[in-house]
Order: structure tokens, then C-alpha cells, then sequence
């Protein structure tokens, strides 16, 4: 008898609307009608018996589930989806995965109704210029653990960049970066200043602390998520005593979680308080290039130049498929940093794909051309919606995201319509844009935030 088991069935056919469920895994060759990429997930209990592959499809086809190319669906969802046993996170009985599972697939059929969404830049795909690197990356075979050409291209691309002779090392993602960099200027006695909106404060799982051995998060409130010299002192001022740990490090976000830029003044203003505390500078550079295109300034002019020490740049929100470089613009402070590296699992073997992608970025110039696209965007959905009283800014809009204040009903039509966003930081709604935004999208998604916010006055009227 052949196995049967969970099959995750990625259609090829933009037009295909489908479901699918558990079949033998011979008879995945009779769909001839696609290009179906299969593979089997693990057992499932017994099934009874079903009608052939196509008709089995058939009888599973939804309307309302339009698939994009390789949109991967959940499957069997009446007898449990997990690879081995139930998901995680679901209930037990077959009856709760069942609604579990629908749950799932509608987030997933949401996602699928408009060809693209605001809801985060890392939903966007990889851009020409980090794809063609990491192709030219992947012929023959090179040294491993950073010892290729590329990843000392890629360096020295940074250095050129920044014009400084800085220690550069690459990490997979910004939860990496930034604990191991706050890491390193930091004993587990020591503390960190940041703002309370700050990603190292309210979404990397204690990592930076993890990572530390224990260096305290110290928060600063802000209004607008920007630190200030004043916020700074008062913290690092707080307490000297031998019982509190000791201030030594003030990390910024640049841009904000709430999409403000730091200026080349405010940094420096910052970097003297620091000074003058003994503290040093961490840059948290996630959309670091959207704060360069915005500011128009070279990468040194709010770096280095103002004081910074240390950069974490992020290349993963602007068109590459993983990877943050880690900039050293003190090299003593990097001593035995690759240690550091290693330990945390964040030494890649075969690095030269972590580093060529940033060689197309880097040396194209694609790094500041997508930035500047994907903020343009922004500036696009924030200028067309001005005269809408419905909907207001949060905050003024610098880089690629709009924070909207609006009525729960507007974001429920909107929701209604198919865009997805997220609703976070005061409660306002996020459309955060991408380097390959599409204009004509970002219409679209005015148009269907006008239209809901006439629904609302409608219903406001009648009742």
C-alpha cells in the first residue's frame, strides 16, 4: 500500500484555485494539469477512501481562494495539519484543529486577495541586484566561514561606503546583530538606554540580555519613540550606587519603530551626551538606508562622523533575502567579536552567500534606490489621504511606513477588502512599503481607504 500522509502542494498556475488533502503519494504524478512541487509531511490517520487525484481537487475547490504562484495552502485540515502531530499552538481534538486550521487558511486567503500588501517590508520578495549576486556567488566552489572573495568584496564595499576602515561582520538577522554588537560593549553588569518603542526592548525576546549575560535594558519614555540628550541623562543619572547596574551603552533606531529620522544634529547632540557620560553609541540600522535616502547625507555624515560606533545595517527589509552587516566603526571595540559570532550560531559556513548579496546592493547602488522607492511610496499614501477626515497621521511620515489613525470600522472595511496591516504602537494602523511597491497598489489601497471611510460616514449618518 503506498504511504499516505500530509501533502503541501504549490501550484505553478496563478488562476488555481484549490484545497488540498491526503492522497496516496504515488498519485501526486497524475496531476498533469500543473506544475506541482510535492512532498510528504509525515503519517496521518487512516483515511477512508477517495475518489481520484482530480476529483478529489475538484470536489475541494473554493472560490474564494485565488493562489499566487507557489502560495503554499494548508491541507487536510479536518484531521490535523502538524508535520508530527498537532500544530503548534492548536488545540488537540480533531474538531478544534479543524477550526485552528481554517483560521490559518484564512489569514493565508487574505494575504492572497490583493498581489501585494503593506502590512511589512519583509514581505517583499529579493531584488535583481542581491539575486544576480548570490547567482554569481553560487559557481564552483570557494572557501568557507568568510574566507572567499566575496565576503571580502563585501566588505570592502562597506568601507568604501562609510569611507572609514571599520570591522565588518554579517549576521542572518537583526535580532542577531543587535544583541551581539550590545553584546559586546557590554559585562552582564552593565545596562543599555534605549526608547521604550525601541525593536531590542519590545521584540527580540530578551535576546540582547540573553546574550549579555544579563546587561539590563534601561528605558527611556519617549513620545515619538526618538531619544533625546535630556532622556538619556536622566537615565544614566538616575542611580550610581554599586546596587544598579551600570549605564554604558545608549542604543538608537534609525529610523524609529514609528518611521522618524534622526537628523545628523540630533545624533551628534546624542553622541556628546554620551561622551560626557562614558557611554558609548549603538545604531539599530534595520531601514538604516531609508534614513540615508530620506536625509539625503552620506552614511558617514550619521554614523561615524556624529559619533556612532557601532551600526547594525540592515539589508533584509531592502530587497535581500536574509543578512545584516555588523560595522565596527571602532575596530578595538570588535576584538574577539567573531568568537562571538560562532558562539551564537551566527557564523555561516558558507558565507559567501550572507555576503554577495550585499555586493550587488552595495556596489549597483540598489541599497539607496530601493530605499528611496519604498519611502516615496509612503509619502505617496500619506499625501493622497491628507484631506480625509476619517484618517489621520500618527506621526510625520520620513521613511517608508505610515502610521494611520483611524475608526475600528474603517480598518475592518479595510480588512474587509483584503489588505492586510498590522495595528500596534498607540493602536494605529501600519503600511510599511517595500523596494518594489507598485504605485498603482498603493492607488489602490487609497481608493479602498476612501471607500471605507465613506461606509463609516454612511453608517454614522443613518444611525
Amino acid at each position: 500500500m503506498s504511504p499516505t500522509g500530509i501533502f503541501f502542494i504549490a501550484l505553478d498556475n496563478p488562476g488555481s484555485r484549490v484545497q488540498v488533502c491526503s492522497a496516496p503519494a504515488k498519485a501526486a504524478s497524475e496531476l498533469c494539469c500543473h506544475s506541482v512541487r510535492w512532498e510528504q509531511r509525515g503519517p496521518l490517520p487512516p483515511a477512508p477512501p477517495r475518489a481520484s487525484w482530480p476529483a478529489c481537487i475538484k470536489s475541494r475547490a473554493t472560490p474564494d481562494t485565488n493562489l499566487l504562484p507557489g502560495k503554499v495552502v494548508l491541507a487536510h485540515f479536518a484531521q490535523g495539519c502538524g508535520r508530527r502531530g498537532n500544530p503548534r499552538g492548536s488545540p488537540s481534538s480533531h474538531a478544534s484543529q479543524a477550526s485552528w486550521c481554517l483560521e490559518q487558511q484564512g489569514k493565508s486567503e487574505r494575504v492572497t486577495k490583493q498581489p501585494q500588501q503593506f502590512a511589512s517590508d519583509n514581505y517583499a520578495g529579493i531584488c535583481p541586484e542581491a539575486w544576480a549576486a548570490m547567482e554569481a556567488a553560487n559557481n564552483g566552489y570557494a572557501p568557507a566561514y568568510g574566507e572567499d572573495d566575496w565576503t571580502q568584496r563585501a566588505s570592502d564595499a562597506f568601507r568604501k561606503l562609510f569611507d572609514s576602515e571599520c570591522e565588518v561582520f554579517f549576521a542572518f538577522n537583526g535580532t542577531a546583530a543587535n544583541s551581539l554588537a550590545l553584546a559586546a560593549l557590554c559585562q552582564s553588569f552593565h545596562s543599555v538606554i534605549c526608547s521604550s518603542s525601541a525593536h531590542v526592548e519590545t521584540d527580540e525576546c530578551g535576546a540582547p540580555e540573553f546574550f549579555s549575560n544579563g546587561s539590563k535594558l534601561l528605558v527611556a519614555t519617549t513620545s515619538d519613540g526618538k531619544l533625546t540628550p535630556r532622556a538619556i541623562r536622566e537615565v544614566a543619572t538616575s542611580r550610581s550606587d554599586i546596587h544598579f547596574p551600570k549605564p554604558r551603552v545608549v542604543t538608537i533606531t534609525q529610523p524609529t519603530e514609528t518611521g522618524q529620522v534622526y537628523s545628523i544634529d540630533e545624533i551628534r547632540a546624542i553622541s556628546a551626551t554620551c561622551r560626557a557620560l562614558g557611554l558609548k553609541l549603538h545604531m539599530d540600522g534595520a531601514r538604516f538606508a531609508q534614513a540615508c535616502a530620506y536625509l539625503g547625507c552620506d552614511p558617514a555624515d550619521i554614523t561615524w562622523r556624529a559619533g556612532v560606533d557601532v551600526l547594525c545595517f540592515g539589508g533584509t527589509k531592502n530587497g535581500m533575502a536574509v543578512g545584516e552587516a555588523i560595522l565596527f566603526f571602532d575596530r578595538a571595540l570588535a576584538q574577539d567579536f567573531d568568537y562571538r559570532c560562532k558562539q551564537a550560531g551566527q557564523l555561516a559556513s558558507k558565507m559567501r552567500f550572507l555576503a554577495a548579496p550585499w555586493v550587488g546592493m552595495l556596489e549597483s547602488g540598489a541599497w539607496l534606490r530601493n530605499a528611496a522607492h519604498a519611502n516615496g511610496c509612503a509619502a505617496r499614501l500619506a499625501a493622497a489621504i491628507r484631506d480625509l477626515p476619517e484618517v489621520e497621521p500618527m506621526f510625520p511620515v520620513e521613511a517608508n511606513a505610515v502610521f494611520l489613525r483611524a475608526p475600528a470600522a474603517l480598518l475592518d472595511g479595510l480588512r474587509a477588502r483584503g489588505w492586510s496591516f498590522y495595528t500596534f504602537i498607540g493602536g494605529g494602523a501600519r503600511f510599511m512599503f517595500a523596494w518594489d511597491a507598485d504605485p498603482a497598489r498603493v492607488d489602490a489601497l487609497v481608493a479602498d481607504i476612501r471607500a471605507a471611510g465613506l461606509a463609516v460616514a454612511d453608517t454614522a449618518v443613518a444611525a
